[in-house]
């Protein structure tokens, strides 16, 4: 099945409410511009020299979505192109984020990575971390951020109790959140989770951005 046909067959499965992130992490110009071709315009990359070394031949109207785990010191290479940092989990990221968009006048916007699965080797905050963060003077100080909800990744396992379990954690931390902190916000409104192989679960549990990469381009 071509891109298109792909692309064609998620649009009509996923409410449209539901951003579709094309993971195209590792994919050439080429084959971006297949998906963008056939109308897609949101993409996701996990590298972030490989984004500014992409995003300069492809054009300007994709919103891309940095979905990866980032390093401060390579936050400068996608300050000015990046529309979402998916995967802020510390203060320190949120600091340089904010120097970096302040730089390129701008303001990006921003979630908070939670780690709800099992494995010890994602990233992510727990609900105390992001309360301490939300509640810093660092943090109230920033203006070149915008906290717009909230992601995560669920365990890599066949047992999808577990992944309901996990997403319906992350739903919860993500409402616990916005009581709390955005109640009068409603720019916080985005939850990112759910991939090629559990995203109707993340849909059902009430993700608002789901992320596919193989279920588009194919297995690398």
């Amino acid at each position: 099945m071509s891109i298109r046909n792909k692309l064609l067959k998620l649009y009509s499965e996923i409410p449209s409410h539901v951003k579709i992130v094309a993971v195209s992490k590792t994919m050439p110009v080429e084959t971006i511009l297949e998906a963008y071709h056939a109308g897609h315009r949101i993409f996701g990359e996990n590298k972030s020299q490989e984004l500014s070394a992409k995003q300069p031949f492809l054009p300007g109207d994709i919103q891309w979505h940095f979905i990866g785990h980032l390093q401060t010191n390579k936050v400068k290479y996608i300050a000015q192109s990046v529309e979402i940092i998916e995967s802020v989990d510390s203060l320190k990221l949120l600091d340089e984020i904010n120097k970096q968009a302040e730089k390129n006048n701008r303001i990006i916007k921003c979630l908070l990575q939670f780690h709800i699965a099992t494995e010890e080797t994602k990233f992510g905050l727990d609900i105390g971390e992001a309360d301490a963060i939300l509640e810093s003077k660092e943090y109230a100080q920033m203006k070149n951020i915008s906290i717009i909800g909230v992601m995560g990744m669920a365990s890599f396992t066949e047992d999808l109790a577990l992944v309901r379990r996990e997403f319906r954690g992350l739903k919860t931390m993500e409402i616990q959140l916005k009581n709390k902190f955005f109640s009068e916000n409603p720019d916080f409104c985005e939850i990112s989770m759910g991939m090629t192989g559990d995203y109707p679960i993340a849909i059902d549990e009430g993700s608002t951005i789901v992320r596919i990469g193989t279920g588009i381009f194919g297995k690398i």
